[in-house]
């Protein structure tokens, strides 16, 4: 289809031409020149009806070059405004890029913090069980020591009940009550 308009568009031009070139022919040539010019009864009457028919086919040239130049204005600015469109698809594709950029980089932050505190408050508990358990090894430590000293100041007691071993057994006694709720 956009051979036949393409030829078509051709027509009025070269209709142009050959009226221009058939009144030019007329005007300046008669019979004694060209034979066959005897056979029209008026050539001055023929040119001027070329030249009419010249000059409608200028107008609807004119047309047709208008019409031309519109569509071809046209799709220049159709493939301007695409190529904005694109332009503005790649902006806008560009900026979802960054934004997901952004927003990866800030949840792996956000996940470095999280491990981070995870990390920090793992050491504390581990920090605690120590202390703990060293609080604990200490207190059965001193109950130990506490119970030795009873078993000796009692044995000591029942060996040799004398006044030095009752003050021994005594002291004893009164470091049970003191730490007796600790214990």
């Amino acid at each position: 289809m956009s051979r036949w308009i393409n030829l078509l568009a051709l027509l009025p031009s070269t209709s142009l031409t050959l009226l221009v070139i058939s009144i030019a022919f007329l005007r300046f040539y008669d019979e004694t020149d060209f034979l066959f010019l005897g056979q029209l009864a008026h050539p001055r009457l023929w040119s001027n009806q070329l030249t009419v028919a010249a000059l409608l086919v200028a107008v609807v040239n004119l047309g047709v070059e208008w019409n031309r130049r519109n569509r071809e204005t046209d799709r220049l600015d159709e493939a301007e405004a695409d190529r904005a469109k694109a332009e503005r698809r790649r902006a806008e594709d560009e900026r979802h890029r960054a934004e997901d950029k952004r927003r990866r980089a800030e949840e792996r932050r956000e996940d470095q913090a999280r491990a981070e505190a995870e990390r920090a408050e793992e050491k504390q508990r581990r920090v605690e069980e120590k202390q703990r358990r060293i609080g604990e090894s200490e207190q059965a430590a001193r109950r130990a020591r506490v119970e030795v000293e009873r078993d000796l100041a009692s044995l000591s007691f029942l060996l040799d009940p004398s006044e030095q071993n009752r003050d021994a057994l005594t002291q004893t006694i009164a470091l049970l009550s003191e730490y007796r709720d600790s214990l």
